[in-house]
Order: structure tokens, then C-alpha cells, then sequence
């Protein structure tokens, strides 16, 4: 039993080691990733970019991903340690989201099985899950009522209803103070936001994601090559 026991530790070290240096060589646009100890690959922080055009723009989150030793057999749990109004995330941060949901046969959940993790996910497709899911909420089995009741107000009402995306803006003005004391520079143009993969200059290492040796003018012209490469949210403009 603990042979078995090892061989999950050694198997799941070798894909988080894999993953891990996966995203530091190309980044997933929004996101930064580092251990929360060098030593302990099971447990990451993240922070998050709010994506441009989104009431997110310009908010840095933070959070929290959490390994079992079976990964990727069992999912990791994701848990934003910055507070959060969102029909999807519970009081405690703890993210509501079907991809991090065991692969079980739930016909109460609402979720298909197909919906669900499988060993074929990875941190890059929950990061991109939980962007999406930031902008497109899932009011049908909300992990915050009273939010999902406020979202639901503000998207019926195209964007009349404004307590939805003033609480949302109030929580993003009120993370600059932590951006400042983590030295962070948070994007706030698409251009900054897409900042892709880079070679970092010789001994500042992966922590390197936005910085001032690029000028605009050059991101620009990159931007326009790569227009996949950018989060595009239509929600955001209803409001406007």
C-alpha cells in the first residue's frame, strides 16, 4: 500500500514539475504562477489579471491551487484568497466550477460527466475556465445566491441595474492596495494583458511578466499579429 502510495507522490511530483515549468515558459495571458514554498510543488499561488474591456479591468487576485497526491487523477481545488462577489464562488473563495468536480455520475449537479475533470486537464485549462467563468457566471446551481440573484438583475436589465458591476468595480479599486505592496504592475491595456511568452533578461527568471523594456509600439504591432491570443468578453460591453 505505501509502494502504491509513492508511486502516486513520484508520478504527480513529475506532471506538477511539468506543468509548472510549462507555464512559466509560456504564461497563459492574465495569470502568474509560482510555489507558495519551493519546496512543496502541491501547493501554488496565483494571481490574477483583471482582463480589459471586463468590469475586471485593472483588479489583481489573488488565489490559491491546491494538489491531491493523485493528481491528475483527482482534481486540484482552486480557492481566490481575495474577496469575491460571484455567483460561482462561495464566501470561503472556494471556486464552484464543473471542471474541478470529480468525473461521478451526479444527475442532481446539473453537470455531465464530460463536464468534469478527467486526467486529460491540466492548470492551463482551469486558469482559462476560471477567466471565462469570472465574466460569464453559471447562475444555474450558484455557489453565492444573493450574487447570482444581483448578476441576474444587472444582465436582464442590460446593464441598468448597476449593483452587480459597482460591487465588482469597488472590489477591484480595492486591490491596487496589494498590487503596490507585491511591487506588481497589473495591465490594463490589451496590449499589456497579452504579453505572451518572452525571453527574460539573464537572472530575472519566470517572476518577469509585465516590464518596461518593451515599448508600446512594438506590442502593439505583435497584438495585431496575434489576435487569439487576447481574452475578447462581449459581457463587459452591455453596460457601456
Amino acid at each position: 500500500m505505501a509502494q502504491h502510495g509513492q508511486h502516486h507522490v513520484a508520478s504527480s511530483q513529475k506532471a506538477l514539475m511539468l506543468e509548472l515549468k510549462s507555464l512559466q515558459d509560456e504564461p497563459v495571458e492574465g495569470f502568474r504562477i509560482t510555489l507558495v514554498d519551493e519546496s512543496d510543488l502541491y501547493n501554488w499561488e496565483v494571481a490574477i489579471f483583471g482582463p480589459p474591456n471586463t468590469h475586471y479591468e485593472g483588479g489583481y487576485f489573488k488565489a490559491r491551487i491546491k494538489f491531491p497526491i493523485d493528481y491528475p487523477y483527482s482534481p486540484p481545488s482552486f480557492r481566490f484568497l481575495t474577496k469575491m462577489w460571484h455567483p460561482n464562488i462561495y464566501e470561503n473563495g472556494d471556486v464552484c466550477i464543473s471542471i474541478l468536480h470529480p468525473p461521478v455520475d451526479d444527475p442532481q449537479s446539473g453537470e455531465l460527466p464530460s463536464e468534469r475533470w478527467n486526467p486529460t486537464q491540466n492548470v492551463r485549462t482551469i486558469l482559462l475556465s476560471v477567466i471565462s467563468l469570472l465574466n460569464e457566471p453559471n447562475t444555474f446551481s450558484p455557489a453565492n445566491v444573493d450574487a447570482s440573484v444581483m448578476y441576474r438583475k444587472w444582465r436582464d436589465s442590460k446593464g441598468r441595474d448597476r449593483e452587480y458591476a459597482d460591487i465588482i468595480r469597488k472590489q477591484v479599486l480595492s486591490t491596487k492596495a496589494d498590487a503596490e505592496r507585491d511591487g506588481v504592475k497589473v495591465p490594463t491595456t490589451l496590449a499589456e494583458y497579452c504579453v505572451r511568452t518572452r525571453a527574460a533578461p539573464p537572472d530575472e527568471g519566470s517572476t518577469l511578466f509585465y516590464d518596461e523594456y518593451y515599448d508600446d509600439e512594438e506590442l502593439d504591432e505583435e497584438n495585431e499579429e496575434d489576435e487569439d491570443c487576447c481574452y475578447n468578453d462581449d459581457s463587459g460591453n452591455e453596460d457601456s
